[in-house]
């Protein structure tokens, strides 16, 4: 009997209370972000076999759930347990009493401590999930000393190193083997060797920085996931085609990125649905790409390696292609018209190369981009008015640093979704459309998802799968600095328009966009006064309007900006104060610089209104005063001062020392003066005191 309860409460009810069911059930599955720990009753459902609790929001030690699950017979039964994505916490403890345990996933949550060898009394495990938690030490060959049944082995996202020893041939046949990040190098894991038998295998960034032995090619025939990057491994790759089962359903997944292999890029698999072999040191052309008649590619990633020569133009096979980049590379010639052919090209990446000509028109029916960055290559003419018509579906499109010439087309206000956009270092000219404020996107003050990726379902035999998911990157100039965004990328919101030749005043529209987080329209020749409406863009982080023509004073509602990290107003025609506010004093005098009729902190130079008023008798005229003070002091000056203190001290006091009852009486009333000041002083200081408890 299996149950499958969508909420804790109705888990409670159908099993706590009904004893009888609770004794036959075999299969038990929930996922409704169910909260808090697993109940003590599980340890008595003496015919549970499998227990699935993966994807909720379990909590707790995780030694309380197997001494909770250990205190009945269920201990005996249980041979698959789920409960990965969770948020429990703490070591593994001993878990040999389950001893018919087959499968224990516990990837991603928040285990921490050493790896227990008790691992090895369960001797019938198949598969074994510790991935994406904290676990720390050593991992040696004694842990699976008895695990000879074992499958499938996911350690990956963890702090452990690897010490197993150069000849090691160990008990069991993997499947699936993931070792990310864990630490196993420097040299490539000999005992792998023996695992004939491997169709997922993960090793990316395990510090190898040795070259591949021949004897590992003769494993690749049964791989469809193969992921080797962000090692150090070097030497150059055979002909792939031949080492791959071509006609296996699903291909085989490479990703070989971040490391120094080198020479030319062999014929890659015709079936395999990602290829990624970035940030190398590969060299020369890419015709082999038009050797290949028939392919399901769906990802490709040739960028940031030592190709060149010209785009090939045979794209009219690549049709499954959800992505190509090819950025970062020394490729010229022109955008070749078989482009247009990708009818289902999400990202297209030729950033940084040294391509030319204007952009080939066949690229309108890309319709389905998300994704163009044609930034930092010789590209002239003027930004197509078909990009804004046929391209509405793009969330990024960087033209930067290209040859670009005329106006902005109004008709890129079509696109509704743009997140980036970037036109920066060009020769563009005209007025800033006013109709940018249809730029829906950047309308929103907050996006639930920081990257924009794509994901693809992969089939491998045996009726499996697996999700690949591919982060685009971009490279945006923030803050002075050129980085790149890639886990972030969907957070931003960005307009930059720096160093053309656009003129005219900032559209009043544009300031609709209270989302933008950076705005960049410095190096032109607009003019006007700053509008004061530049207030209402409070998701600021980034404003640039250096090195234009503006005029007017700077608007106080720039000064309630609270979250501007930078801001560069100089070299304008600014004048007048500069606000008062935290924010704008905050920054550096060089922010201001080059306007100079501007004053006020932080600059120097101060307002009309802050000059202090100059005292009387400076100079000559003290002297004179000087002179005319001192024909007053004179010697009947002093014998009248003398003598007016002599008669009104003794006359006060000589009366009170002569008369017993006024003497008695000026006391009285000193001593009740003095009486009265405390009362007062004390009272109030009460009522302070009161006031601050409240």
């Amino acid at each position: 009997m299996a149950f499958c309860l969508p909420g804790e409460e109705k888990m409670t009810k159908e099993i706590a209370v009904n004893g009888e069911e609770s004794t036959v059930a075999t299969q038990l599955a929930m996922s409704s972000e169910l909260e808090g720990g697993i109940p003590k009753f599980f340890g008595n459902m003496c015919s549970l076999k499998m227990l699935g609790l993966s994807f909720n929001k379990l909590s707790g030690q995780f030694s309380q759930v197997i001494q909770n699950l250990s205190c009945g017979c269920v201990e005996n039964s249980l041979e698959r347990l789920y409960l990965q994505y969770n948020d429990f916490t703490g070591p593994l403890p001993l878990l040999g009493g389950f001893s018919s345990l087959e499968l224990l996933e516990l990837d991603v949550n928040c285990l921490n401590g050493t790896i227990d060898k008790s691992l090895c009394q369960l001797s019938k495990l198949e598969s074994l999930s510790l991935g994406g938690n904290s676990f720390t030490g050593v991992i040696s060959e004694k842990i699976f000393s008895n695990m000879s049944n074992l499958q499938e082995l996911y350690l990956d996202q963890n702090s452990l190193t690897l010490k197993l020893s150069h000849n090691w041939v160990p008990p069991f046949q993997l499947k699936r083997l993931s070792l990310a990040s864990c630490k196993m190098g420097p040299h490539f894991p000999k005992w792998l060797q023996t695992q004939n038998q491997l169709v997922h295998l993960d090793i990316s960034n395990v510090g190898i920085s040795d070259t591949i032995p021949d004897w590992f090619w003769d494993l690749s025939s049964k791989l469809s996931y193969l992921n080797l990057s962000n090692n150090h491994i070097k030497g150059k790759l055979p002909d792939l085609s031949l080492r791959f089962d071509g006609t296996r359903i699903g291909g085989t997944s490479i990703d070989i990125n971040s490391n120094h292999f080198e020479g030319s890029i062999p014929s890659l698999p015709s079936n395999s649905p990602f290829l990624n072999l970035s940030k190398n040191k590969f060299s020369g052309s890419v015709t082999f790409l038009c050797s290949i008649n028939e392919n399901t590619w769906n990802f490709l990633d040739l960028s940031s390696n030592l190709l060149s020569g010209g785009l090939p133009d045979c794209w009219l096979h690549f049709d499954s292609l959800l992505v190509l980049n090819l950025a970062n590379n020394s490729f010229s010639g022109k955008i070749p018209d078989s482009m247009g052919f990708l009818n289902n090209i999400r990202t297209l990446n030729l950033h940084n190369n040294r391509l030319t000509g204007e952009l080939a028109s066949s690229l309108r029916n890309c319709s389905q981009l998300r994704v163009l960055d044609l930034g930092k290559n010789a590209f002239f003419g003027e930004i197509p008015t078909w990009t804004g018509e046929s391209l509405q579906n793009l969330i990024v499109l960087s033209l930067k640093s290209n040859k670009f010439h005329g106006n902005i087309p109004y008709q890129l206000c079509h696109l509704g979704f743009i997140q980036v956009l970037d036109l920066s270092l060009n020769i563009i000219s005209g007025k800033i459309p006013k109709c940018f404020n249809n730029f829906s996107a950047m309308t929103y003050e907050r996006c639930s998802n920081p990257t924009i990726g794509f994901a693809k379902l992969i089939f491998v035999p045996a009726g499996t799968g697996y999700y690949y998911k591919y982060l685009v990157n971009l490279l945006l100039t923030w803050k002075g600095s050129e980085n790149e965004y890639k886990s972030t990328l969907g957070l931003v919101r960005c307009l930059d328009l720096s160093s053309n030749k656009l003129d005219g005043v900032i559209p009043e529209e544009i300031m609709d966009l209270v989302g933008l987080i950076a705005l960049n329209l410095s190096r032109n020749n607009l003019t006007g006064p700053i509008t004061p409406k530049i207030g209402e863009l409070t998701s600021l982080d980034f404003l640039d309007l250096s090195r234009n023509l503006f005029s007017g004073s700077i608007p106080s509602s720039l000064s309630q900006l609270s979250g501007l990290g930078v801001l560069d107003l100089s070299y304008n025609n600014l004048s007048g104060k500069i606000p008062l506010g935290t924010q704008l004093q905050s920054f550096n005098a060089s922010v201001y610089a080059g306007n100079l009729e501007l004053c006020g902190l932080p600059l120097a130079n101060k307002c009309p209104d802050e000059e202090s008023t100059p005292s009387p008798g400076t100079d000559d005229d003290s002297d004179t005063l000087e002179d005319e003070n001192d024909q007053f002091i004179t010697l009947g000056f002093y014998l009248s001062s003398i003598l007016g203190f002599f008669v009104g001290f003794w006359g006060v006091c000589g009366t009170l020392m002569l008369n017993r009852s006024w003497r008695y009486g000026f006391f009285n009333f000193l001593t009740s003066m003095k009486d009265w000041v405390y009362v007062i002083w004390a009272v109030n200081i009460a009522k302070l005191l009161r006031k601050f408890r409240n």
